[in-house]
């Protein structure tokens, strides 16, 4: 009697974030944005895939330069993951999966009263939001979060293998505000990359927002929004923008002014905001709180 087609052993590391379109499809853990063990569950279950989702679950792993190598997470049996005692402390290039876990982190660790003006996007969905296929499904997703009633909404973005922060501020107030001044901040630790190469795709991201939320502003006053793009610090190596974006999001969280006014512009966005020493500091402490958190 000839041999069953069998899936293979081996486990297959799946990112199956919320900006996923297939992500209600398997049950997760509570952190979701971690990497999973889809195989040994499907095993587990007996459930029976097709070759073409089989391929889709392979081809899922992010492989571009600042998508490589996922955090080591806290195994739940020794027997199944041995720990080396010399772990890479977030120095490894992030995926979106290690990126979400080490965000979960971060944002635990906020001041609660600084969290309640901010509302986080999932990394991934500016990237789906770019595939007109996904294009509703992720408005949709983003009307969910009600952006509106919150003064800054962060927008990890990763393209072409770089992470970049967006920063939507105040867009629940009136577009003539003086005091209360909406507008786009794009946080970029690689310059030289030209950062102004998402812009159009921002403004259509933007615009639609608003068209899905129906709001009353017209096209031509939206596109007028301020993109600003202030001269922060510069990574100095082709795998630290992922850290750079998580340090952006830790003291951006923690020194945003209440109401944000594009006279005062750039704030403390400059230059000198921190040293490379302090974004290896903040690496460290992550990476260790992280292990425990996961």
């Amino acid at each position: 009697m000839g041999k069953k087609n069998q899936v293979d052993d081996s486990i297959i590391p799946i990112d199956i974030a919320p900006s996923d379109p297939d992500y209600n499809r398997y049950p997760v853990s509570k952190h979701r944005s971690c990497w999973i063990h889809v195989v040994g569950y499907l095993r587990a279950s007996r459930k029976k895939i097709t070759k073409q989702e089989a391929q889709r679950l392979r081809s899922l792993k992010l492989t571009a330069p600042c998508f490589l190598d996922n955090i080591p997470c806290r195994a739940r049996s020794k027997r199944r993951v041995t720990r080396k005692k010399s772990t890479p402390k977030l120095k490894n290039k992030l995926d979106s999966g290690s990126f979400e876990c080490y965000l979960e982190t971060l944002w635990s660790r906020l001041p609660a009263d600084k969290r309640d003006l901010f509302t986080r996007l999932d990394c991934q969905w500016f990237a789906w939001y770019r595939k007109a296929s996904y294009r509703e499904k992720v408005l949709s997703w983003v009307k969910r979060k009600e952006i509106f009633s919150t003064k800054y909404v962060l927008v990890p973005i990763v393209c072409w293998g770089h992470w970049s922060l967006l920063i939507f501020c105040h867009f629940g107030e009136s577009l003539q505000s003086k005091t209360r001044t909406p507008c786009m901040l794009l946080l970029d630790s690689l310059q030289m990359s030209d950062a102004l190469r998402l812009e159009a795709d921002i403004r259509r991201f933007m615009f639609d927002i608003y068209k899905a939320e129906g709001r009353p502003e017209n096209k031509q006053m939206i596109y007028q929004v301020p993109l600003l793009v202030p001269k922060v610090p510069q990574q100095r190596n082709g795998k630290e923008c992922g850290n750079f974006v998580l340090y952006f999001i830790n003291l951006f969280v923690k020194s945003a002014p209440e109401n944000f006014n594009i006279d005062n512009y750039p704030y403390f966005m400059k230059n000198d905001w921190f040293n490379a020493e302090a974004v290896e500091r903040f690496c460290e402490r992550l990476h260790a709180l992280a292990c425990n958190f996961h």
